[in-house]
């Protein structure tokens, strides 16, 4: 909606983020401080903590890692002349150098090598055995003896700098890296710079805004400090002082908008007091839903409760300008603070049109606090954070509180926001910040918060690398739902990672699950219902079993889908969706197909397109925020309405509250799956009838009124029901050893329990073993049964018991199913009609005569035959190969 959007640009939104600023320097949370933070030299400007944890900004980097020794000075005792050695990552931090910092309980070893002595931790003398081979320790001395010792440092830009190059006592010092010994460059270090100002050493920062060497290090002023690394390490090797030089791999932080290595220095910003409100957000934030719910307390929650005084200044020229005004005469200090256009234009006496620089910065006065009169107060350079302008949206918006004042404290907070993971540290963060310490309030209701979308080498999809497939000719080759169902299905909406292969294969195999079967349902119901120039009705009440199963499992969807968006769950309203398309295509169509076309009953025939008209029009409307576009296109066609998306969401008033019925009918479909199973694994093809099939289950009862509707199913003659699972076998529970990493100790209880069958199946799909929960994915059922039958486990306790011997007989019927099949794909090669009559010749060896012989009237009357010959007559011959058997068919339309 570009017309009524929102610009961080416009006047409007800049102006409500200075008043934020104006709120909380009215608090006391605003402070300015002089500190190292990580600095993009690319676009020459600090970085916030979190900014470094955007879009993968740590990635691994091999820097050079050097060991310099630093000479002591005369006059520092028996120890005079010594090489203290010390290790760093940053050569080009070197010409920087102002201290060295020890540990005052590490014990250093005092290396003699020829005339050459060295210091260094006892613990580092390990890693350096190649370079002090050869050498004898000649004593030790503690870290506390090292302190105050003068050294000569690596360069002389900074000799004689008050109180530098000297050793200090650092509680940070370690010896399990390095050398024990740390060189102290307070331009570019935290720890330095803190150290440094204890010992009264100023900092210097021989480095400018784009990370180039000032004149201050006039060898190297104007090279970019990374690519000063070479030359300074040559420079320490001619001058004898490089101890060791080899390279580092580490994960280091990068710029998150250019890519480029960061470095640290020290600049002045002014901060936000976040870590006053740690608590406060972290209370805040339990108020809010999350999906997936393990970001409120894990990555989300764990970040608030950590979080550190935001750095909100940045040293650009394009943003929203801090509005705060200082004197440019220290000897008469004043700040001055704007919320608002119409104070500024009070206290300036010009008329504001934009807040931009360079216009904001022109306005200045005279300091009134300067009796000399000589003093202006001028505006500082720095403009704010960008991410300020995020976390300041909700009320940036709409001009709040200058405007729309009611409607903001109305509406906030929002009831819905949506981003990726990382961006619990930035926009989630950021609005959290700044919602908290405005408004006492958390700033959404509730989050989703899903994953990275990636390619199959696991990076981030980007238009630099052109690393996805074009969406446009994926459009136009599968259309926008597909992609649109892929995405919304998948782990990546709750939190996980997604690949998507350039070549889109997986994402065009996901037009199975949901949109190929809505697509085949409608094309089969307006087949028939053309041929039958029928005009369907809703209805919201039946008779039949089957429609008034499948409308009530359209009444389930629809609440299912309705909780499942409610609590921001869409993977689990796709999930709904997929698993009542298999009810509706391979059971409800399947099983009704007879209805649409064999039956002579016309009352049963109105009961079916009435059903599936009614199931196919509500399904659109149910589903019509997941599929937008095949929804409108099926339900446009169906009803000749102006959108789906203009109707209203079905209520279960609208469906029979038949549930034992879904409950009974959900078994009968699993307990025909398992059978199939079982079929599939003894290679027994469907059309093949077989014997008897003994369903077993507590709810056997349930299933007897439908023994017929399995019978045909499963093709068996025979169907019988028992509640006694031991008289056929016994049911196990079978961990998965994966499992174990979670568990811990508590498997080995779990596998003899599980071993023993002390065990239960939970209605929601998991099991309990030993006090365990396992999730329906971490174990699997099987069923042990006696020799002779096969069974298969279905429905948590349930099994089937399938008797898998066939006879003569029972390959003749099973054959004349084979050429049933095999006449009508005959047919529709002839290019007939569903309803023409035929006359059909068959002709084959003798296994096709028996089978002709014993079910002739039955494949007449599946494949509308009024009369049938044991040879291939007139009309369209099709050849073809059934159960080893050369057979060839004739059809040709009866007269």
């Amino acid at each position: 909606d570009f017309e009524n959007d929102y610009k961080t640009l416009d006047i409007g939104f800049m102006e409500s983020a200075l008043w934020a600023f104006k709120q909380l320097w009215d608090k006391g949370l605003v402070y300015k401080d002089y500190r190292v933070v990580p600095y993009s030299w690319a676009v020459e400007s600090p970085l916030s903590n979190f900014e470094t944890r955007l879009d993968n900004s740590y990635r691994n980097r091999t820097d050079p890692a050097v060991t310099i020794g630093f000479e002591l000075k005369e006059g520092q005792g028996e120890l005079s002349g010594a090489k203290i050695l010390i290790w760093t990552t940053t050569p080009w931090t070197l010409p920087s150098n102002l201290a060295a910092a020890a540990g005052a309980d590490i014990t250093y070893a005092i290396m003699q090598k020829g005339e050459e002595r060295f210091i260094l931790s006892v613990n580092g003398l390990e890693k350096y055995k190649k370079q002090l081979e050869g050498a004898e320790q000649i004593g030790t001395v503690k870290g506390s003896d090292l302190a105050g010792l003068k050294y000569h440092p690596p360069f002389d830009y900074f000799v004689g700098w008050e109180n530098a190059h000297q050793i200090l006592l650092e509680d940070f010092v370690v010896d399990e890296d390095g050398t024990g010994i740390v060189h102290m460059a307070p331009g570019f270090g935290e720890d330095d710079l803190n150290a440094c100002r204890k010992a009264g050493i100023a900092v210097v920062v021989p480095v400018d805004q784009a990370g180039r060497y000032t004149s201050q290090v006039p060898d190297y002023e104007g090279m970019l400090v990374f690519d000063a690394n070479k030359p300074i390490i040559q420079r320490m090797k001619e001058e004898g002082k490089l101890f060791r030089h080899d390279t580092y791999d580490h994960n280091y932080p990068h710029c998150w908008r250019t890519d480029e290595p960061l470095i640290y220095k020290a600049v002045d910003s002014w901060y936000l007091k976040v870590s006053d409100f740690r608590e406060r957000m972290v209370e805040l934030n339990t108020e809010i839903n999350w999906s997936p719910s393990h970001v409120k307390d894990g990555i989300f929650g764990n970040w608030l409760a950590g979080a550190q005084d935001w750095n909100i200044s940045r040293s650009r020229f394009w943003g929203t300008p801090i509005p705060v005004w200082v004197s440019d005469d220290p000897n008469y200090p004043r700040v001055d603070v704007y919320g608002s256009i119409e104070e500024l234009e009070a206290e300036f006496g010009v008329k504001v049109t934009d807040l931009h620089r360079p216009y904001i910065d022109e306005l200045t006065r005279p300091n009134p606090d300067d009796p000399t009169g000589k003093s202006t107060m001028r505006r500082v350079e720095d403009v704010f954070d960008v991410w300020f302008d995020s976390g300041s949206m909700p009320y940036s918006q709409v001009h709040y509180p200058f405007e729309n004042k009611d409607w903001f404290e109305a509406n906030f907070p929002a009831d819905f926001i949506v981003e990726y993971v990382a961006q619990t540290r930035g926009w989630f963060y950021t609005l959290m910040v700044l919602s908290t310490m405005l408004f006492d309030r958390p700033p959404f209701k509730n989050a989703i918060c899903h994953g990275v979308v990636l390619d199959e080498n696991r990076q981030k999809l980007s238009k630099r690398l052109r690393n996805y497939p074009d969406p446009m000719e994926f459009f136009d080759q599968y259309g926008s739902d597909v992609m649109r169902w892929f995405l919304i299905s998948s782990p990546v909406l709750t939190g996980g990672d997604l690949l998507v292969p350039k070549e889109g294969r997986e994402i065009a195999s996901v037009q199975r699950e949901a949109i190929a079967p809505l697509l085949n349902a409608y094309s089969f119901f307006s087949l028939y219902a053309n041929l039958e120039d029928r005009q369907p009705q809703i209805i919201t009440s039946a008779t039949d079993p089957l429609d008034r199963y499948i409308l009530t499992k359209t009444g389930e969807l629809a609440n299912a889908v309705n909780a499942a968006l409610e609590g921001y769950d869409v993977p689990r309203a796709c999930k709904e969706a997929t698993a009542y398309f298999d009810a509706l295509t391979n059971w409800y169509i399947r099983r009704s197909r007879a209805r649409f076309w064999g039956s002579e009953d016309e009352a049963a025939k109105n009961a079916a397109f009435d059903t599936l008209y009614t199931v196919l029009v509500k399904v659109s409307r149910i589903l019509a925020p997941l599929l937008p576009i095949t929804t409108e296109k099926v339900y446009k066609a169906l009803t000749g309405d102006r959108s789906v998306h203009l109707t209203l969401w079905p209520q279960a008033d609208e469906f029979p509250q038949d549930h034992d019925l879904v409950h009974a009918m959900d078994l009968v479909r699993d307990a025909c799956s398992a059978a199939l199973a079982v079929r599939e694994r003894a290679r027994l093809r469907v059309r093949l009838p077989l014997k008897t099939l003994t369903i077993v289950h507590a709810d056997s009862a349930a299933l007897e009124p439908f023994s017929d509707l399995i019978r045909d199913e499963v093709n068996v003659r025979d169907v019988a029901t028992s509640t006694d699972l031991d008289a056929y076998g016994k049911v196990e529970l079978k961990p998965d050893p994966r499992i174990g990493k979670r568990l811990g100790k508590a498997m080995k209880d779990v596998m003899a329990a599980s071993r023993s069958g002390e065990f239960t199946l939970n209605e929601d799909g998991t099991a309990t073993v030993a006090g365990e929960t396992l999730a329906a994915e971490e174990f699997t059922m099987r069923v042990v049964t006696d020799e002779g039958s096969d069974a298969e486990p279905f429905a948590g306790t349930g099994a089937i018991v399938l008797d898998t011997s066939v006879d003569a007989d029972q390959e003749r019927e099973g054959l004349a199913r084979d050429l049933v099949r095999a006449v009508q794909t005959a047919r529709k090669e002839a290019g007939l009609e569903v309803s023409d009559r035929i006359a059909l010749g068959i002709a084959g060896g003798e296994a096709v005569a028996a089978a002709l012989e014993a079910h002739g009237d039955f494949i007449k009357d599946e494949t509308l035959a009024l009369s049938l010959a044991a040879e291939a007559g007139e009309g369209f011959v099709s050849e073809t190969e059934i159960q080893g058997d050369a057979v060839r068919i004739s059809v040709a339309k009866a007269g």
